[in-house]
């Protein structure tokens, strides 16, 4: 008798487990389609966003200075790589929604309503540290860079390390910005409050200057322009905490 009940459940769990890898490969269709169609969709323009990326670079260099590809294949694979970036960089609303749709059924009421405030929210802040660092970064540490001239050495970057580092650098200040998403997520899981954060507020504004040491170039410009936005974005993320402790006392 206790044979003929564990097969029902063990045919269920199989069954589950199946339906949710179909699911999960559903999913990660959508995010590939929408990834490819975006990318087909830029890559007509490759050239043009590639010239609008090292334009922060080429206004600073020296006069009869020019980028180089230092590969034969250079002139085609630095553009088709940024297209996909972008095309990723683009797509990271669909696919913050995809995640969403898929974990939404197993989370209550309350937490499905926080997720669309915060996929609008993560998505434009990780945008905002990205046009930052684009705007603003650049255009700093690209003239402090070049303003530093050599005897017999002329100032000639390769197209595809210029890209490597623009695009570690879009991703770390597009993360970095996230610091209120996270502080609002870690709250709403109990695992912060608003007193503990005003605590640790030292111990942020020095972690925030020691970040910006490591992941940005080694001129203390850019590092400053990197700590203190993402001090002040946890400085957002604590008055945010703050209501949120008090909607739930409130509540209570």
């Amino acid at each position: 008798m206790s044979e003929n009940n564990e097969k029902p459940k063990l045919e269920n769990t199989e069954q589950s487990l199946i339906s949710h890898l179909l699911e999960v490969r559903n999913r990660l269709l959508h995010i590939v389609v929408a990834v490819l169609v975006i990318f087909l969709g830029l890559f007509s323009f490759a050239e043009e966003l590639y010239g609008w990326l090292a334009d922060p670079l080429l206004r600073y260099l020296p006069e009869n200075s020019t980028m180089i590809a230092t590969q034969v294949a250079s002139p085609f694979l630095a553009p088709f790589k940024l297209s996909i970036v972008l095309a990723i960089f683009v797509a990271i609303p669909y696919i913050l929604y995809q995640i969403w749709a898929f974990i939404a059924p197993g989370l209550y009421k309350h937490e499905q309503k926080m997720f669309l405030p915060l996929l609008v929210s993560s998505s434009l802040l990780f945008y905002l540290g990205a046009a930052f660092a684009y705007y603003v970064i650049f255009p700093l540490v690209f003239q402090f860079f070049t303003s530093i001239n050599l005897e017999g050495v002329t100032q000639m970057t390769d197209i595809s390390e210029y890209l490597d580092f623009v695009l570690k650098m879009f991703m770390a200040f597009g993360v970095s910005f996230e610091v209120p998403v996270a502080i609002v997520l870690l709250t709403k899981m109990g695992a912060l409050d608003a007193n503990t954060l005003g605590e640790k507020r030292p111990y942020v504004i020095v972690g925030s200057f020691v970040v910006g040491m490591l992941i940005t170039p080694p001129d203390i410009i850019s590092q400053v322009l990197l700590a203190v936005p993402v001090w002040l974005l946890f400085e957002l993320g604590v008055i945010v905490a703050k209501a949120i402790d008090k909607k739930d006392l409130e509540d209570v």
